[in-house]
């Protein structure tokens, strides 16, 4: 969001800059032609259902993907402690209470002495379903930044062809080129500043959820092979990026640190 609001003031102070309204861009005509025809296009290519989401979508990547990759890694190798020392049954009760769904299910599996490979399978299965339900989302965004620009440049063309009619009216020719440069500036404007920054954004929120589910699934192998908790926290941490690595560093400061002090208040 805060990139969008450094594009939208952009355009609005260098308007200023040149000595011209920013409200010469609120041009009815040319609103119409890029929006209105933008969305039926996106419409047209996704269904009426796909594109009610459109807001929803919007405010997913307007803001930053808060995901719990760094606590999803601490409670995988908490896990993979206990079911190494007690078995995979002294994880039930907590795996019951788990909000991560994902987690849950791959954990319970686990437990239910499901086949690796099976566990694997299907919870691969379930990732590759999240990505093709997201994929959507972020095409429609992409797509839209594609539409736009055309349907700015009809509304030029369509806005040259009536300033040809006034031609016998040269007074008028200057303002009525000027209007029909608002479609192409509108469509340019929201293509690049709008809607394919969405678009990426959509991409690294997936990228991000998805990197965080293949996490759990490398952490809910290593648990059920038994593996020890050193190996099962060294392959987990390949998972995490240098800003995780960081806030890891700090959980792990942080709760020394509060043992050190239980240590000295005994």
């Amino acid at each position: 969001m805060i990139g969008i609001l450094i594009g939208v003031g952009a355009v609005i102070i260098t308007f200023m800059l040149k000595g011209v309204s920013p409200t010469i861009l609120i041009n009815l005509p040319s609103i119409f032609i890029v929006i209105v025809g933008s969305i039926g296009a996106v419409v047209a290519s996704f269904g009426l259902p796909a594109f009610m989401n459109i807001g929803k979508t919007f405010m997913l990547g307007s803001k930053p993907y808060t995901g719990n990759i760094v606590a999803t890694r601490i409670m995988l190798v908490d896990f993979a402690k206990r079911a190494r020392q007690g078995g995979l049954l002294t994880l039930e009760t907590d795996v019951e209470q788990l909000e991560n769904r994902f987690l849950k299910r791959g954990l319970q599996m686990v437990i239910d002495s499901m086949e690796p490979e099976d566990v694997e399978a299907i919870l691969e299965l379930e990732v590759e379903a999240l990505q093709r339900r997201h994929a959507v989302a972020h095409q429609q965004w992409g797509l839209w930044a594609g539409y736009a620009p055309t349907f700015g440049i009809l509304g030029a063309v369509m806005g040259l062809i009536a300033v040809m009619a006034h031609l016998s009216e040269p007074e008028k020719l200057g303002a009525g080129i000027q209007v029909a440069f608002i479609a192409t500036l509108l469509a340019v404007g929201l293509a690049n500043i709008l809607f394919m920054p969405i678009s990426v954004a959509l991409k690294g929120r997936t990228a991000a959820e998805v990197n965080e589910m293949n996490m759990s699934i490398a952490g809910i192998l290593a648990i059920q092979a038994g593996e020890k908790w050193p190996v099962v926290e060294a392959k987990l941490d390949t998972f995490l990026s240098r800003e995780d690595k960081a806030r890891l560093a700090a959980k792990a400061a942080e709760a020394k640190g509060g043992a050190t002090a239980a240590a000295e208040a005994l």
